[in-house]
């Protein structure tokens, strides 16, 4: 049945369509009655007459009706007469987990408070009994308040204990069981998330969501489906006998992180993580792992890096402006005199630390020139001052780790890089005055007043 805008269902009136499978086809429409906008979701024409589909419709109703929980889409209705089955449920905008993973792979960071939300959901509907055995992305809507919402339990079964010996009940009934089942598109995206155990026919529990959660966890992370193939016989023929590749998560998914997906993903249901609370314990844990924090820790201190060498280099090029133009403006006196020097790092360290930096600045009035010399951490090292008047050159007390150096215009500071902070040293300290001043601010208007200062005159 394909219904048109204005269509009355009961008290609610079809808006628009907004998608169908073989479980059924979904619509937004207006409750007249509350003025709120709902979900629709109509059993097609072709299984009107079906009992089995009938049953296992409602079934689905009472199913949604016994959970109540933020991260599972609530049913606010059954609509049943002339016809046409219907559920009525919350209307949950936002894109589908599978629509935000096809615009790339989620970082960690974005993927662990989604995983913790479907863990929470999963853990209250098992707690009620219910296996779901269709999780996928896109059962799974992310608003845009970052909550996140499980839908269609067209396929959950309630947990039971196996039928007599030849009889069978319709909550036993596996996945893919009838023609609607095999449309394009449909049974492709429910056997790549299906379990070993459901791929062979056997009754499905809790811990075939716990593998499907896996498949979930694992596609977020790297953008790709855990098991793949042309058809669904070759992604069947995967999830029975192949391994994910393991390869293809990122450096930042730290090794607590993949131990919770490989324990997810075990073939045999036996040594597989047997319960969505332990899943939601172990992802707490991972998040909040020292190696994790570390990771986050390097991932803003590169990203502070990157502002603030973007904002020294900002600075030094409005510097070389203002002094171009004032040599362009300032009379000729003499012929320039080229000065020809060696320079001899002390100790017959190298020049520059092995970094991608610059490693040697001259000072805008061409007295001085400051160079890196000796190895430190990230390419960074000893900074060294040399006077091109009288020839000597002074290594800077306290700086062991200095990168990227640049020299104030009044020619009295050396401004450098340590570790993702902006230091700044006096070219010649005297004893009452400290060698190293940290003036590293975080954000970019703050850093920008920071490197100002160090061409002020700056009195103690």
């Amino acid at each position: 049945m394909t219904l048109t805008a204005g269509t009355r269902i009961g008290g609610y009136e079809v808006v628009a369509a907004l998608g169908a499978g073989g479980m059924g086809e979904v619509y937004r429409a207006r409750d007249t009655k509350l003025n709120r906008d709902v979900a629709l979701k109509i059993l097609p024409d072709a299984f009107a007459l079906d009992a089995d589909r009938i049953a296992r419709f409602k079934r689905e109703a009472q199913v949604l009706a016994s959970l109540n929980h933020p991260n599972i889409g609530a049913i606010y209705g059954f609509e049943d007469g002339d016809g046409v089955h219907a559920l009525v449920l919350e209307l949950v905008d936002g894109p589908t987990l599978a629509d935000r993973i096809a615009e790339g792979p989620l970082p960690p960071d974005e993927a662990l408070p989604i995983a913790k939300q479907l863990a929470d959901a999963l853990e209250a509907a098992h707690e009620q009994g219910i296996v779901h055995r269709d999780l996928k992305p896109a059962n799974i809507k992310v608003r845009a308040d970052g909550a996140v919402k499980v839908l269609d339990f067209g396929l959950a079964k309630l947990a039971e204990p196996a039928a007599v010996a030849g009889t069978s009940t319709l909550t036993q009934s596996p996945t893919i069981t009838t023609p609607a089942m095999t449309m394009a598109g449909v049974i492709l995206g429910t056997a790549a998330y299906m379990s070993p155990e459901q791929a062979k026919g056997r009754a499905a529990d809790k811990r075939s969501d716990i593998w499907a959660f896996g498949c979930v966890l694992y596609e977020m992370l790297t953008g790709t489906r855990a098991f793949e193939g042309d058809d669904a016989t070759d992604i069947i023929a995967a999830v029975l006998r192949a391994e994910p590749d393991w390869s293809a998560l990122p450096p930042t998914v730290t090794p607590p992180l993949r131990a919770i997906i490989k324990r997810c993903l075990e073939k045999d249901r036996k040594t597989r993580i047997p319960d969505m609370s332990v899943v939601r314990f172990l992802i707490a844990d991972a998040e909040n792992a020292p190696q994790n924090r570390e990771v986050a820790a390097a991932t803003s201190a590169t990203r502070r890096m990157v502002l603030l060498t973007g904002i020294a280099a900002a600075v030094g090029a409005a510097i070389a402006a203002v002094a171009t133009w004032g040599l362009m403006r300032s009379p000729p006196t003499s012929a320039a005199r080229p000065v020809r020097f060696t320079i001899v790092p002390p100790g017959g360290q190298p020049i520059g630390g092995g970094g991608p930096d610059r490693s040697i600045v001259i000072s805008s009035d061409g007295s001085r020139i400051v160079y890196v010399t000796g190895s430190g951490v990230g390419g960074g090292g000893q900074l060294v001052v040399r006077d091109l008047a009288q020839g000597d050159a002074v290594t800077l007390r306290g700086v062991t780790n200095g990168r990227a150096p640049f020299v104030s215009p009044d020619g009295r500071w050396v401004g450098f890089f340590d570790a993702g902070n902006l230091k700044k040293v006096p070219v010649r300290a005297d004893r009452r005055s400290r060698s190293v001043r940290s003036v590293a601010v975080p954000g970019a208007r703050a850093g920008d007043r920071t490197i100002r200062s160090c061409s002020r005159r700056t009195t103690r």
